[in-house]
């Protein structure tokens, strides 16, 4: 017996997109399902000026599937010499939705982020002024830090002094991947959000290194224990305002993921609604599927919910998923679950 599921159409609150032929190649993958996407700014040089952002909209825009009615919400990647005033007027011109935060050296491209937090105290005083939210990946990047606490020292060390210091900045704590992320995100009202990946619902550290290294599941910030994968499953089905959808989908060509220093990123955006809808179902919550996935990221952002609909069907057999993406650069893993998925979008 075939079950549906007809939601408002979902948005993705954290995407890499790239440029050039990476573009091209999955852009498709998100325009089928989703109806709208925070574009994360790490490209080489970054997207830091409004004027950048403009030129990497009009990249994306052109880039479209005919008939795609797609919308890329662009941001700015923060660096020590920000100017606040062109961040405003970017905001103002309703061109970008957020403000993106890496701290220097963090994750793939973010040698540009930011390391003396007092440099970009202007701007994130205008920002918490004008309501344009900071989205924040979350980690340190000192050496004596275990990549598996970064997470839990960068809420103490940094996010919440930053919060303390500028009262009324709206943070999006992006993938967060520990229980204390979830805790932190749940108390600390509605100036901030946090968003959750497809991916650590479903790995965690062990997916990673038994049985041999698992180039494809490797991602920043790196998966965790399985009660911290719980704690995220919980939180993300819960219904509760405070989490979101962003999957932090982040294509790499093969010969960059399977290297002897390999890039971080799970590529999910082909099939991150029917993962979703499996793992709502696991945890008796899809009547929250629409929550997670539709409402609540609007909701916070101060944008309506979309008007259109994306149906999904669970058939009696299990989907058949493509494992590559094919891109003139070199094929793209899509993300592989482990497990069989009987939801599809119809």
């Amino acid at each position: 017996m075939s079950k549906t599921l007809t939601i408002p159409r979902p948005d993705d609150w954290h995407l890499h997109l790239r440029d050039g032929a990476m573009l091209r190649a999955v852009l498709p993958e998100t325009t089928r399902d989703f109806a709208r996407a925070i574009i994360m700014p790490n490209l080489v040089p970054p997207v830091v000026t409004g004027a950048q952002a403009s030129a990497y909209r009009d990249r994306i825009l052109a880039t479209l599937p005919e008939g795609s009615r797609f919308q890329p919400l662009m941001t700015l990647y923060l660096t020590e010499d920000t100017d606040p005033d062109d961040v405003a007027a970017a905001a103002a011109s309703d061109l970008v939705k957020a403000v993106k935060l890496y701290p220097a050296g963090a994750t793939t491209n973010s040698a540009s982020g930011v390391a003396n937090f007092d440099r970009v105290r202007a701007v994130l005083d205008r920002m918490a002024e004008i309501g344009l939210p900071l989205c924040v990946h979350g980690e340190v990047t000192d050496s004596d830090i275990d990549i598996f606490d970064r997470e839990a020292v960068f809420i103490d060390r940094v996010l919440d002094p930053v919060r303390r210091a500028t009262p009324g900045l709206r943070v999006v704590m992006e993938h967060i991947t520990t229980a204390q992320g979830v805790d932190y995100v749940r108390a600390g009202g509605d100036t901030i959000g946090g968003t959750i990946t497809t991916h650590h619902l479903i790995i965690n550290r062990n997916h990673i290194l038994v049985g041999g290294i698992k180039p494809h599941y490797y991602c920043l910030p790196v998966a965790k224990r399985e009660e911290h994968r719980l704690a995220l499953r919980a939180a993300a089905t819960s219904g509760e305002p405070s989490f979101f959808l962003g999957t932090d989908s982040a294509p790499h060509v093969d010969a960059l993921k399977e290297h002897a220093c390999g890039c971080a990123g799970c590529f999910t955006a082909t099939n991150t609604m029917p993962l979703l809808a499996h793992v709502f179902e696991e945890e008796h919550a899809l009547d929250h599927l629409a929550a997670f996935a539709c409402h609540n990221g609007p909701a916070f952002y101060g944008l309506p919910v979309n008007d259109r609909t994306l149906t999904m069907e669970k058939g009696d057999m299990p989907t058949d998923f493509p494992s590559k993406i094919d891109c003139a650069d070199g094929p793209v893993t899509v993300f592989d679950p482990g497990f069989d998925v009987y939801w599809r979008t119809a």
